[in-house]
């Protein structure tokens, strides 16, 4: 509501352009709140969206990695077991037999174990685990692993000892030295060979 020069302005005419102002800020408001809330309900939708796409994204790249690891465990697997004998005999062991994915199963023959490198001689059997980068429950399930040999090898009268040895291409500080801790001796990659890392007074654990 315009208001010329001439027109005396009373209480009415205040009112009046008042209530006019009103509505035209309500309804902006009003218009404004409806962009908002386009503008907020289209970016939830585009942040939904790219949150999926990031999902997914993860798990293409964990399929990936996992690949990528079991590739890279073989690959570690086949760099091992070349020199591992020679490794270990620098320490003064003489193992006579090496075997690759060694599986000892029950009497239903049932895998009760499997054993990525096994070197056996007459007195001690090594057990060793590869993996592309240990974690503390590739330890720990080491552990359990080699109990399991120790009472395989009780029923049948074994009575070698058993120890055991983490070998891994990639080896964090913590894990090694938490495989120290639970007596493995720990292989590890350098260059084209591997070298076994043990700390000064270690004892190996046998089962």
């Amino acid at each position: 509501m315009a208001v010329t020069s001439t027109e005396t302005l009373n209480f009415e005419k205040v009112w009046a352009m008042f209530q006019e102002t009103r509505e035209q800020m309500k309804e902006s408001f009003q218009k404004s709140r409806e962009e908002f809330d386009r503008g907020m309900k289209e970016t939830r939708e585009e942040m939904k969206k790219a949150d999926m796409e990031l999902k997914e994204q993860m798990k293409e790249t964990d399929r990936q990695i996992s690949r990528l690891g079991n590739r890279f465990g073989e690959l570690a697997e086949h760099l091992v077991a070349p020199n591992i004998k020679e490794k270990f005999r620098a320490l003064g062991y003489k193992f006579e037999q090496v075997s690759l994915d060694h599986n000892i199963s029950d009497e239903n023959g049932r895998c009760l174990a499997e054993i990525d490198i096994l070197l056996e001689n007459g007195d001690i059997a090594m057990v060793v685990e590869v993996k592309a980068k240990p974690r503390e429950n590739d330890v720990d399930d080491h552990v359990n692993r080699i109990e399991i040999l120790r009472q395989r090898a009780d029923a049948r009268n074994d009575r070698r000892k058993f120890q055991g040895a983490i070998a891994g291409a990639i080896m964090s500080d913590s894990v090694r030295n938490y495989a120290h801790k639970a007596g493995f001796y720990v292989i590890e990659q350098t260059g084209d060979t591997v070298k076994i890392n043990k700390p000064d007074g270690f004892i190996p654990r046998e089962w």
